[in-house]
């Protein structure tokens, strides 16, 4: 703590330390995508940072009300130093070298590792007893802690294969193209800008080093080779692009013996996963039907079309007639393709025939083109434009940037009101993928989005509900936004989509719902809307597949004094307690979370849990559950004892 800091009086000193711990907490969530040899280091350690902020968020609300005495301040401090610890870190990792990140893995990992072992200390010194906080928050920090403790045990290196061709490099091996590919995957050096952004990246750390040839790591004539391998590596890209071969895909790069073969070679053959199962055509456009089974959606529909109402491979009958896209079977087929030198299969009239690519890396005159035809009043050329908006916006993080500062996010909300389907659906996708950005969200409910979102959730196609599902997710991030949409109604419609969803929209529903349920005002309003019977259908189905969420969301409900009393009523405690004895750890856990909330003050309850053999399940859970499962357990183990 700085010497101003102790002159203030411990209670200012409080509120100033919190509003540092939030600022700093903002500063991490808003920083960007981070790719390199380090990324899973990166993304864990920020996103176990930013589940802190409701923490944070409550520490600030009390503060204005409360008196934050002088030992509680203090643990705050060490936190927040820990916080600022982790903020440079994750700069350092996003805006430096990733070839120097590898090659110094060893002193990365160890750093990731300290600041880890940090931030899990400060934890444990802080004093929960002393702070006016909700039980379901203490909870959560209680969950982010116990992964700082597991992560803290535990170092992640560089992949060895990236080491063993840096170390060729370093011994002056000539940089073949099969290792410049390699580097370029390993790195997620996939671009000419990536390679540009690398290269100075480099040169600036010679720089700022004084590039001393002595140096351990990165001597001058050892950065030379890793700029000059860097070089090789952009030229061969520009000389594939220039020849069509990775056109529209600036994430390959193939030798050039490669594309000089292919040629010679006659076409492959169509691996029988790739070719669609009606027309044994290599597929355009895989969708899945309620059978699990893929078809080119042309095929199908027109099969459906006619009237059938079952799945022509199995011959079983279609629960409904929803097409889900197989987004990884198509990006397979198109790597495929791309690997045996042959034009990717294109949808007829699909926006993607225009080269959506093009635009990649942040070209502000094509994304400003597009914008204009999302002013037209031809509904085509309008679905074709927000579909390439879609399309660029899921690409990469500078494309999300630019395209919110060219002004898209009002014109993409105006399209949420489209009479055409196809056009609703792209623009809602489009504000999903955008979201992603920090800075996009508050824009995006600035234009006024939220209520429009939730309409789509209810009256939109399947896909377009629950990609609006998923966009309200990501927005209720923040949490002033948790508010606004459970004011919007979005919650019925979430529930709505829970039941009736494709297995990927359920999980979507459940996620929003869970993450809405956090403010106290929503999980009001999801009780009243219903959603404990779904939640109780859901857990005696053992083929849905949404035991987990179901758990998770009825756990969180039941904090709530009216959520309490609506689950009692549903009768779940013979399916908590069985979920205790045959469940996954985190369903253990959650099973005996609800079990709690349910019977502490209620004898009845309690009752019903000793005469269904609760307490030989939470003996076992006492002994091998998660740290919070065995809380849980050993508590109601005393209640059910009392109670007799």
């Amino acid at each position: 703590m700085s010497s101003t800091a102790d002159e203030e009086e411990p209670e200012g000193r409080g509120i100033s330390v919190v509003g540092s711990l939030s600022e700093v907490v903002g500063e991490i969530s808003g920083m960007q995508e981070c790719r390199g040899p380090f990324h899973r280091a990166y993304c864990d350690l920020a996103r176990r940072v930013k589940l802190l902020s409701p923490f944070f968020d409550e520490l600030r609300d009390s503060a204005e009300e409360k008196f934050i005495g002088e030992n509680e301040s203090q643990a705050l401090g060490v936190l927040l130093d820990a916080l600022v610890a982790a903020k440079e870190l994750l700069r350092a990792v996003n805006e430096g070298s990733k070839l120097y990140q590898a090659l110094q893995g060893e002193k990365y990992a160890s750093n990731f590792q300290e600041v880890t072992e940090k931030i899990e200390k400060a934890l444990s010194g802080l004093p929960y007893d002393k702070f006016d906080i909700p039980e379901e928050v203490r909870e959560q920090i209680e969950l982010v802690h116990a992964q700082f403790r597991r992560a803290k045990e535990r170092m992640e290196f560089p992949d060895p294969q990236l080491l063993a061709d840096l170390s060729s490099i370093r011994n002056g091996d000539h940089c073949d193209q099969v290792l410049l590919q390699r580097l370029s995957e390993k790195l997620q050096l996939r671009t000419i800008n990536d390679l540009k952004k690398e290269s100075v990246a480099l040169h600036e750390m010679v720089i700022s080093s004084g590039g001393d040839p002595e140096d351990s790591v990165v001597g001058r004539s050892f950065t030379r080779a890793l700029i000059d391998c860097l070089e090789e590596m952009s030229t061969l890209l520009k000389m594939l692009k220039d020849s069509g071969i990775v056109e529209n895909h600036p994430a390959v790069l193939e030798s050039l013996e490669n594309k000089t073969s292919l040629a010679k070679h006659r076409s492959p053959v169509i691996p029988d996963d790739f070719r669609c199962p009606i027309s044994l055509e290599l597929m355009k456009d895989p969708v899945i039907v309620s059978t699990g089974q893929t078809y080119e959606r042309s095929c199908i529909q027109k099969w459906l079309d006619a009237g059938h109402k079952t799945c022509p491979k199995t011959q079983q009958n279609l629960t409904h007639t929803t097409l889900t896209p197989n987004f990884v079977l198509k990006s397979l087929i198109a790597q495929w393709c791309e690997a045996n030198g042959i034009e990717p299969p294109r949808k007829i009239g699909s926006s993607h025939d225009k080269r959506p690519a093009g635009y990649s890396d942040c070209d502000r005159g094509g994304i400003s083109a597009l914008l204009e035809k999302l002013r037209s009043s031809n509904q085509e050329v309008q679905r074709a434009a927000v579909g390439e908006l879609r399309l660029l916006a899921k690409r990469n993080a500078d494309n999300r940037v630019c395209i919110a500062e060219a002004g898209a996010i009002p014109l993409l909300v105006e399209l949420l009101q489209s009479p055409d389907p196809r056009t609703q659906e792209h623009a809602v996708t489009a504000l999903l993928n955008l979201s992603i950005n920090e800075s996009n969200k508050t824009s995006i409910v600035d234009a006024q989005a939220i209520p429009k979102i939730v309409q789509v959730l209810k009256n939109g196609s399947m896909e377009a509900r629950e990609n609006a599902a998923a966009t309200l997710f990501s927005l209720s991030v923040i949490d002033a936004n948790k508010i606004t949409i459970g004011a919007a109604g979005a919650i019925p419609a979430l529930i709505d989509l829970l039941c009736e969803g494709s297995p990927r929209g359920k999980k979507d529903a459940a996620t929003a719902i869970f993450n809405l349920s956090i403010y106290q005002g929503n999980k009001v309003r999801a009780v009243k809307a219903g959603i404990i019977v779904h939640l109780l259908r859901l857990l005696t189905d053992p083929s849905g597949g949404m035991l987990d969420e179901a758990l998770a969301i009825m756990a969180i409900l039941a904090s709530h004094h009216e959520g309490r009393h609506a689950i009692a009523e549903a009768n779940p405690i013979p399916i908590l307690v069985e979920v205790m004895r045959i469940g996954s750890p985190r369903n253990r856990e959650n099973s005996a979370a609800v079990l709690y909330s349910l019977c502490a003050g209620d004898v009845l309850q309690l009752m019903i849990a000793r005469d269904v053999g609760a307490e030989e399940a939470l003996k076992e859970l006492s002994e091998t559950g998660t740290d919070r499962a065995k809380r849980k357990a050993g508590s109601l183990i005393e209640l059910i004892r009392r109670g007799t």
